[in-house]
């Protein structure tokens, strides 16, 4: 009896071990797999989740409203930042320093894509990077500008929009505004590429309407309000492209030019909201969202090498009332029927 009751307790023992073996085996099989899931789910989420980075050279209405365009046409294409993209935003504050750092912090993290805003951010990123794709705007010339071989055939990580402003209907509009203007004044920053070949379409505008001009240079906003003094008392109107040094000053531009009683025509409607008198400009948003939805197809596969630079074919008449009332010039009823934007009592309405 003793040894039958040997055999079954043995028997029990023996089982239960199986069965303790058995679950244990079930436990480790289960979290394995659940472990392969996890990490398999994890790399998918990786893969489809792309890194833009956005390098913006400074802050003005201009250029914030080309990245705020940018995003939302972004969203309209299916990439939504948090959902399968990740953006980060660099604003270098008009510093080539931080461009550069910048720049580099963007190669080192190795995003999908780099937008820059306004030429010198292109050329920051291209001296970084010739694998990353690298789009443009707020560039008034690509290939002046040393970042593609051609505007139909870019040929390398760089393509784009064009904020190439149309400087001879400009000065059409300052004369038509100011018939009696003789000689104009040219302000611009002669360290930036964009600026300069503006300032020379405007030289030649100004010589095919018979005006005479002035010019006057910064490198820096610190140069802004000696060289706008210097220059009021020898002009009747001044001429500022978009620049990006004085559209990113023109509340002190307009301090001095208000009390001199100096009409300034801009590159760009933020310049007029800043304290100009009067553009006919291109609609920075609108081109954000052109650059947005170009950027969409390099993030699905296209090769910006054969991406055309594209150009916008929207501009618009933007006139500041309040500024005209300041300085005591009227705004012809022909320029007001045509004009899209204006300014009033600080409000600005769209027609």
């Amino acid at each position: 009896m003793k040894k039958y009751l040997k055999s079954i307790c043995s028997l029990v023992a023996m089982s239960a071990m199986v069965f303790s073996l058995a679950g244990c085996g079930s436990s480790s099989d289960t979290s394995e797999t659940n472990s392969n899931e996890t990490s398999e789910n994890t790399e998918n989420t990786d893969s489809e989740m792309k890194k833009i980075g956005i390098l913006q050279l400074v802050e003005h209405d201009a250029l914030d409203n080309t990245r705020e365009g940018f995003i939302a046409a972004l969203a309209e294409e299916g990439f939504v930042e948090g959902e399968n993209i990740e953006i980060d935003i660099q604003n270098a504050q008009n510093d080539q320093s931080n461009l550069k750092t910048m720049s580099q912090k963007f190669v080192n993290d190795g995003v999908d894509l780099i937008f820059a805003i306004a030429t010198p951010a292109a050329q920051s990123a291209a001296t970084e990077t010739t694998e990353i794709p690298i789009i443009g705007s707020a560039i008034t010339d690509y290939v002046e500008a040393g970042l593609v071989d051609s505007n139909e055939a870019p040929g390398g990580n760089v393509t784009g929009t064009s904020d190439k402003t149309p400087v001879k209907e400009q000065f059409d509009l300052l004369k038509e505004i100011l018939p009696d203007v003789e000689t104009v004044g040219i302000l611009y920053n002669s360290s930036e590429v964009n600026s300069e070949i503006q300032a020379g379409y405007a030289k030649e505008a100004a010589e095919a309407l018979g005006m005479k001009y002035e010019m006057g240079t910064v490198t820096s906003t610190n140069d802004i309000s000696q060289v706008v003094q210097s220059i009021v008392g020898k002009v009747d109107a001044i001429y500022v492209p978009t620049d990006n040094t004085f559209a990113s000053a023109m509340p002190l531009v307009a301090s001095v030019t208000d009390t001199s009683k100096t009409p300034v025509i801009c590159g760009e409607n933020g310049m007029v909201s800043g304290g100009g008198l009067a553009t006919l400009g291109i609609d920075y948003y609108k081109l954000g969202e052109q650059t947005g939805k170009m950027a969409a197809k390099i993030l699905n596969g296209e090769d910006p090498a054969t991406m055309p630079v594209e150009f916008s074919d929207v501009q618009d008449i933007c006139v500041n009332l309040d500024t005209a009332k300041t300085i005591g010039v009227t705004i012809p009823d022909s320029v007001m029927e045509k004009a899209v934007i204006v300014i009033e009592n600080g409000e600005k309405t769209t027609k």
